[in-house]
C-alpha cells in the first residue's frame, strides 16, 4: 500500500499543477490578454505563454494518468462498473480530452489550424479559445469536486 499512497500524492500534486494552470490561464491570463489593443497581439502573446505552459501540462497530465490508472488497478477495475464511482469515469474523460489535445491534436494539426484561423479571424479565434478554456475548467472542477467527495465516501447518486 505504500506505493498506492505515493501514487495518490503524485496524483494530487499533478492535478493541482495541471488544473491549477488551466484555472490561471482561464481566469487570469486570458482576461488580461483580452485588454491588449490588437487581436493579433492577443493571439501572439497567448501562443507564447501557452507554448511554455504546454510542457507543464504534458508532464502533469502524464503523471496524473499514470498514478490514476495505477490506483485504479490497486483498488480494482470493477469500480468502473459501479454508478457510485461516476467520478472515476469523469476523471478518465477529462484526462483523455487533455491527453488527446496535448499529445495528438496539437502536434498533428491543432497548432497550424489555430495559427491559420487566428490570422483570418483573430477576434473570434480568441473568443473560441476563451470558451474552450472555460469549458475545460468547469468540467475539470466538477470532476475534482466529485472525486474528492466520492473518495471520502460521499456518494451523490
Amino acid at each position: 500500500m505504500e506505493y498506492y499512497f505515493l501514487a495518490r500524492v503524485v496524483h494530487v500534486l499533478a492535478v493541482v499543477l495541471w488544473i491549477g494552470g488551466v484555472a490561471m490561464v482561464t481566469t487570469v491570463l486570458l482576461p488580461a490578454v483580452k485588454r491588449f489593443k490588437s487581436a493579433e497581439e492577443r493571439v501572439a502573446f497567448f501562443e507564447k505563454v501557452e507554448a511554455r505552459f504546454a510542457w507543464q501540462s504534458r508532464i502533469t497530465t502524464l503523471l496524473a494518468g499514470l498514478s490514476g490508472f495505477y490506483m485504479l488497478h490497486v483498488l480494482g477495475w470493477q469500480r468502473l462498473s459501479m454508478v457510485d464511482y461516476w467520478w472515476i469515469h469523469a476523471m478518465i474523460a477529462v484526462w483523455l480530452i487533455f491527453t488527446l489535445m496535448l499529445f495528438v491534436f496539437e502536434p498533428l494539426f491543432l497548432h497550424r489550424w489555430f495559427d491559420a484561423r487566428a490570422r483570418r479571424a483573430p477576434e473570434s479565434t480568441f473568443r473560441l479559445v476563451q470558451g474552450l478554456h472555460w469549458f475545460l475548467l468547469v468540467i475539470s472542477l466538477i470532476t475534482i469536486a466529485g472525486a474528492v467527495a466520492g473518495s471520502h465516501g460521499w456518494f451523490w447518486l
